[in-house]
């Protein structure tokens, strides 16, 4: 009888396969609650797991990435944004020999903390937050994975190892150290796992907005031709594809292209900065602190910023997309100031978390755990009674 592949055999995999500057799961610094280890998954195996079944990962299925959900049905949510960056994260992790356990966990928890209604509905709460602690998406998420989930009568949380909470709010090796909790080690270098997803993460919403963009009818063939890195892309589909190929196919075979592009980039790219650094083992990885190892190559990210650039001017700042927002913006504002002087209409499990987490700390992770669904239902519950509010 075959010899069913057990925990150690992944171990044992990792130990074989992995860079010596990898991330190996059985050298995980561990959870905060004491829990015997699983006969058959990796510890970072469990940690995916335990992420794909939480609350928090499926409202992200009804959360905007740009366009709100209730705009059309293809568009990007949350959701699928993730599960696009895991794709790819753990293909360019197998490419690099990093843990592609570690990246997919990476990749799947990034977005955990993000608000309704995109990087507006950030903004927002972040103003309504400035005198209370602030708020802001990664450490939400950490929040989220800590204590904001209840799946287990021992703890709260998930009880996530070490490497992926820290992963959650380090994940450069620029990134701000006033901001990572001091139990993360703000000095210590983030793992490149966690670099890695980071980079992808900006490379996919890249492409994909554009995608969106394009269905949406916000953005046009003619415009992008502006940018060089799309225009070249665009025209290397046409030479790729049959005479008469549809328009939407010579798109999709654009996008393509052009992720292929930045994952091959990145993937050389840092593959050199890594040679050039000399590392040994992690302990030299945890030390280095001079430069970013994941990251693309000078020319390419020259084009990848004038890209965003241009995606800023016509796509983000589109007054459709302006008009959306404002609306956005006033539904949270309104529902804060609604619960904030109305606690007793929070359901019982937030009014229960009062008293340890103060009243607009309560309300902010009330609202941020709200899909754009959810928000506009309620907004219109307390608002405007008896009718259909919807953007």
């Amino acid at each position: 009888m075959m010899q069913q592949a057990d925990r150690g055999v992944v171990e044992e995999r990792e130990e074989r396969e992995l860079a010596p500057w990898a991330m190996r799961s059985a050298l995980s610094r561990g959870r905060d609650h004491a829990a015997p280890a699983d006969r058959w998954r990796s510890a970072f195996q469990r940690d995916r797991d335990r992420i794909v079944h939480a609350r928090a990962f499926r409202r992200l299925a009804y959360k905007t990435q740009v366009f709100i959900n209730s705009q059309g049905d293809l568009f990007r949510s949350r959701l699928t944004h993730t599960m696009e960056v895991a794709q790819l994260a753990r293909s360019a992790a197998q490419r690099l020999r990093l843990n592609g356990d570690l990246v997919e966990c990476i990749s799947l928890v990034h977005d955990l903390g993000h608000p309704p209604f995109g990087h507006r509905g950030e903004d927002m709460l972040a103003e309504l937050m400035a005198d209370y602690g602030g708020f802001e998406h990664n450490l939400q998420a950490l929040r989220i994975v800590e204590e904001l989930e209840h799946r287990y009568p021992e703890f709260p949380g998930l009880n996530l190892t070490y490497e992926v909470r820290e992963s959650i709010v380090k994940h450069s090796a620029h990134g701000e150290a006033s901001k990572v909790p001091q139990r993360f080690h703000p000095k210590e270098a983030a793992l490149l796992e966690a670099c890695l997803v980071d980079e992808v993460d900006s490379i996919t919403y890249d492409c994909h907005d554009i995608d969106d963009g394009l269905r949406a009818g916000i953005i046009s063939l003619q415009g992008l031709s502006e940018v060089p890195l799309w225009s070249g892309a665009l025209a290397q589909a046409s030479e790729e594809s049959p005479s008469g190929t549809a328009e939407k196919l010579l798109i999709d075979r654009a996008i393509r292209i052009l992720i292929d592009a930045f994952i091959g980039d990145l993937v050389d790219n840092s593959q050199r900065a890594i040679g050039h650094a000399g590392l040994s083992n992690m302990t030299d990885l945890r030390a280095h602190q001079t430069a970013n190892l994941i990251t693309l190559s000078g020319s390419m990210a020259t084009a990848k910023a004038q890209l965003e650039g241009w995606l800023f001017d016509h796509c983000y700042r589109h007054w459709r997309v302006n008009r959306t927002f404002h609306t956005a913006r006033a539904t949270l504002r309104d529902l804060f100031t609604f619960y904030v002087s109305h606690p007793d209409a929070l359901p019982d499990e937030h009014q229960e978390r009062i008293d340890g987490s103060g009243l607009h700390r309560t309300v902010a992770d009330y609202l941020a755990g709200m899909t754009d669904r959810f928000a506009i239902d309620e907004y219109r519950r307390i608002s405007h009674p008896g009718t259909n509010a919807s953007f």
